[in-house]
């Protein structure tokens, strides 16, 4: 939503100053500027990246129109699903939460949380290092190791969308430049024409490099910024599970490690102690 307002702003404040400065706007509207714009931007995009990163790119665009799902109350839940699973391991032991970790879908554990068990990135990490805990086999330094690959392979993959996008940004200036260069070209061979009809001529050129450079910084740049920010609010929950399940190796009990789980968070979204120690009480009464 926010997205869709900003281009809002910037269109009424370009187009709508440009009007009141005695412009004309039907001069700014010139299809075949845009055409070889937005042509030689997307097949730059082609040729400059894979399948694997133009599927991501593709993939990520939706997202950058919908609000945060990374909200108090999903962390909440979170931490409310880790203390149930570390209490119960507390409890019954290790073994106890193999069914739990081998089937979460079924498991009446995680089905508590279905915010958390919709995303299945989040659930595989989580069960995967409660697998290895499971397994004894590992201790605490290993599997911290472990986890700080696999949250770098997840945000060197999670950037990618972002860095297609910005590199796609910056090109757009320079083919507003061509787009100008090509107008200027179609004046010079036209120079038998009336003067009035010329000045329209190099009018349209120019709008080439108008539209280029307000098409990087006013749309398609800010869409990389924003790409950025959503992949370190993602990772925030992954760096929850990691210092939890940590500090749960390292002997502390399931009230205290989900306080260090909860001190990782953003502030905007972290809650209150008392918060999440009321939000836990109630999960365990359903």
């Amino acid at each position: 939503m926010l997205v869709i307002i900003g281009y809002i702003i910037v269109c009424a404040s370009v187009f709508g100053g440009f009007a009141m400065a005695g412009g004309h706007l039907a001069a700014l509207f010139q299809p075949l500027e845009l055409l070889m714009i937005g042509g030689a931007a997307a097949g730059a995009f082609l040729v400059g990246n894979n399948n694997k990163a133009i599927k991501a790119t593709i993939a990520a665009l939706p997202s950058l129109f919908k609000g945060s799902r990374y909200t108090k109350d999903l962390y909440m839940e979170l931490m409310s699903l880790l203390f149930e699973v570390l209490s119960k391991v507390r409890k019954e032991g290790l073994m106890s939460i193999e069914g739990d970790i081998d089937s979460p879908q079924e498991s009446p554990l995680f089905s508590k949380y279905p915010a958390v068990l919709a995303d299945h990135h989040i659930v595989e990490f989580m069960t995967d290092y409660l697998r290895l805990m499971v397994s004894g086999n590992m201790d605490a330094f290993q599997i911290e190791n472990l986890m700080d690959n696999e949250i770098e392979t997840h945000h060197h993959e999670g950037a990618v969308p972002a860095h297609v996008i910005a590199k796609v940004g910056d090109g757009l200036p320079a083919f507003g430049i061509v787009a100008a260069v090509m107008g200027v070209v179609h004046t010079m061979e036209s120079v038998g024409l009336p003067p009035a009809e010329l000045g329209m001529l190099i009018a349209h050129a120019l709008v080439g490099t108008f539209l280029g450079i307000l098409l990087a910084y006013g749309f398609v740049g800010p869409l990389a910024s924003l790409l950025e920010q959503k992949l370190e609010e993602s990772s925030k929950m992954f760096q929850c599970v990691k210092v939890t399940l940590l500090a749960s190796l390292n002997g502390y009990a399931p009230a205290l490690a989900v306080e260090f789980g909860r001190k990782v968070l953003f502030s905007t979204e972290r809650p209150t102690f008392n918060e999440l120690e009321d939000h836990i009480k109630k999960s365990k009464t359903k």
